[in-house]
């Protein structure tokens, strides 16, 4: 299995930022959301974010709101996740789970824990978990040799960053933007600086998502990050795609873009 820490000591020895990939469980059909994880694989991503799809989106744009509520409709389920999970950790790529909080509490902590590492899952992303609430789920993911990985935004104070990044293990997820996800037409100058302060509290790779969707995007912050984190624009180009080999031709060529992007 391929872990978070090997990724970003290979991408920091190949003097480069990771290419991180998202997409959701379920989309667009339950074995069509493996084939395109695979191919964003293939085309250079070293990390993959498998999303549980979730009825109340949070932080979720328009466009992956889309993709999840066809994911829903698909009868998407915990279960169809974790075979998710397995199929694309089979491609070599490291594997996490980007979910809300409630469908692990329902779940159980400590049983989807467990269940995630044994379908070769390295660890999870939760975007709704604060710091003060945290503790029990740190437990089941360490008991489980599972990574955490926590949100800190461009709002966030220094006490606030020094708490977040306290929870993280695999590396800390920095937000662009104040909002939702997407792709727009330029990354958020408060990026930049929102890395520098976080790495004033840990010596953990830091990664960039929400906004990034071209691969001259990527590398501009592939200057100054450690990852650089793809959802949406990889969507995109699934839902306007006619069937699901042309999808996954369309990211493939996006993600070759973005993979390049992270070594300039």
């Amino acid at each position: 299995m391929t872990t978070l820490q090997t990724v970003f000591a290979k991408a920091k020895a190949d003097n480069r930022a990771a290419l991180v990939g998202y997409l959701p469980a379920g989309f667009p059909s339950k074995d069509g959301a493996v084939a395109a994880a695979a191919a964003l694989v293939e085309a250079g991503c070293d990390v993959i974010e498998i999303g549980l799809p979730y009825s109340d989106p949070l932080m979720d744009g328009p466009t992956i709101q889309d993709a999840v509520h066809r994911s829903l409709s698909n009868g998407t389920r915990i279960a169809d996740v974790l075979r998710t999970v397995e199929g694309v950790a089979a491609t070599g790529a490291a594997t996490l789970v980007m979910t809300y909080w409630n469908p692990i509490d329902k779940y159980g902590a400590d049983r989807f824990a467990r269940d995630l590492a044994n379908a070769g899952g390295v660890g999870t992303i939760t975007p709704d978990l604060t710091p003060e609430e945290s503790g029990p789920w740190r437990t089941a993911s360490a008991d489980a040799g599972i990574d955490t990985v926590f949100l800190v935004a461009p709002s966030s104070t220094e006490e606030r960053i020094k708490a977040v990044v306290e929870c993280c293990t695999g590396f800390v997820y920095a937000a662009s933007l104040m909002g939702v996800t997407g792709a727009r037409e330029s990354v958020n100058v408060a990026a930049e600086g929102l890395v520098e302060r976080i790495r004033a509290h840990t010596d953990l790779p830091v990664c960039v998502g929400l906004g990034v969707g071209t691969g001259a995007q990527a590398a501009e912050v592939a200057a100054y990050a450690d990852g650089v984190i793809v959802g949406s624009a990889f969507i995109r180009r699934i839902l306007d795609a006619p069937d699901g080999a042309a999808g996954r031709a369309s990211i493939s060529v996006l993600a070759r873009d973005m993979a390049q992007g992270v070594r300039r």
